[in-house]
């Protein structure tokens, strides 16, 4: 009686080297950016007694998800493991959350009931004050939260044009286009 041995081989993946690093540090710093950009938006808040909108720890969480994302992504690379499946519904879930803080963002800062743009325009932009005083200070404020809404929006944008990338990619990737 003759034993049969059966050796199945891992299907390997070859996944474009450049491309995913270049991913990875965009998505990572998007992610990092815009978390730290709506706790502190948070914090504010908090700080002046007002409520929360449910945009600022809604990105806190999209952003959080993000930047576990990415470290899954390292590991799994690490480990020779990083298959296309994972990658795929991973970053079609992230696609839709940060998408739609892209479409909140984007009401808040050009909409018309939000429209913190117009206002940044009027009341920080087209009215400077300068010296050593709490008008300056407060300026300063002001401005850093006008520059961070639009900073948001960037990197929201950037990281959702590079989720439905990463899909693509993956999708190429497990049908070994690469």
């Amino acid at each position: 009686m003759a034993i049969r041995m059966r050796r199945e081989s891992r299907r390997r993946y070859h996944w474009p080297e450049l491309q995913l690093n270049v991913w990875i540090m965009v998505v990572l710093s998007g992610s990092a950016t815009c978390l730290g950009i709506f706790s502190w938006f948070m914090a504010v808040q908090a700080q002046m007694h007002l409520g929360t909108p449910w945009l600022f720890p809604y990105m806190v969480v999209t952003s959080a998800l993000g930047v576990f994302f990415i470290f899954l992504v390292l590991i799994l690379a690490a480990r020779r493991f990083l298959l296309p499946g994972i990658i795929i519904i991973g970053s079609f879930i992230l696609f839709v959350l940060w998408l739609t803080g892209l479409i909140e963002t984007s009401l808040q800062l050009y909409g018309v009931v939000g429209n913190v743009n117009d206002n940044c325009q009027i009341y920080v932009v087209e009215n400077v004050a300068r010296g050593n005083n709490m008008n300056t200070l407060a300026w300063l404020t002001q401005s850093t939260i006008c520059n961070c809404w639009k900073t948001a929006f960037a990197f929201e944008l950037v990281n959702t044009v590079f989720y439905l990338w990463m899909v693509v990619m993956s999708w190429q990737v497990n049908r070994d286009v690469y």
